[in-house]
Order: C-alpha cells, then sequence, then structure tokens
C-alpha cells in the first residue's frame, strides 16, 4: 500500500447524510470492462493448456509391446470429469464434446488452488 492510498477518504455509511446502498453498488458492466482493462496486459502471455482424460502405469516391456488398436486402459470411467491443467497447474476440470468433427472440452468446475 503507498502513501497515497491512505488519503484516500471513504464515506461515513453511519452519517445521516450517507449515499443509499444502491448508489454504493457497483455496476456489473462497467467492473467487468475496469477488469478486462487490468488484464489487457497479459492477453498475449502464451500458456499451455492440457485436457487429461487419465492415467496409466505400465512397465517400459508393455510399453513396447502396444501396437495400432491397442486398448490402453486409463484410471477413469467413461462420463467422469477430465482434469484440466494451465502450465501443468490444475485449474478445472471438465467434460468431453464433439464440436463438429473435431473433439472439445467443456469447463465444469473451476479449481481455486490456495496459495501459499
Amino acid at each position: 500500500m503507498s502513501d497515497t492510498d491512505a488519503q484516500v477518504p471513504l464515506p461515513d455509511l453511519n452519517a445521516a447524510d450517507a449515499p443509499p446502498v444502491d448508489d454504493l453498488a457497483y455496476n456489473e458492466d462497467e467492473q467487468a470492462s475496469r477488469v478486462a482493462a487490468d488484464l489487457e496486459a497479459v492477453f498475449d502471455v502464451p500458456v499451455q493448456v492440457s485436457a487429461v482424460l487419465g492415467r496409466s502405469k505400465m512397465d517400459v516391456g508393455e510399453l513396447l509391446k502396444l501396437g495400432p488398436g491397442t486398448v490402453l486402459e486409463l484410471d477413469r470411467r467413461v462420463g467422469e470429469a477430465i482434469d484440466i491443467y494451465v502450465n501443468n497447474r490444475l485449474v478445472a476440470r471438465g467434460e468431453v464434446v464433439l464440436v463438429e468433427d473435431k473433439l472439445g472440452v467443456t469447463m465444469t468446475e473451476i479449481i481455486k488452488a490456495e496459495r501459499s
């Protein structure tokens, strides 16, 4: 916090001439555009996004035996949520969807990580 932050006067909400609560409410569209403008500096930063359908462990010998048509059993069931990672950090869970002739992912849950 800078020295100028401490000098901003705050309204006395208990005063008789305090503005109505409705006047203090933020306009959601205005707030959203302010947030977007604040983030504009990072819009061009590249990130790696991965959607993990499941995992499997095997020995190298088993891996070398895999070939076309081999079914690889994963640790997830059909219909179970997949994990979505951004730069190797779990950020969401979602479902696989088909868009025209391509696979996609719909996010169904955002994971809020605790900062340490």
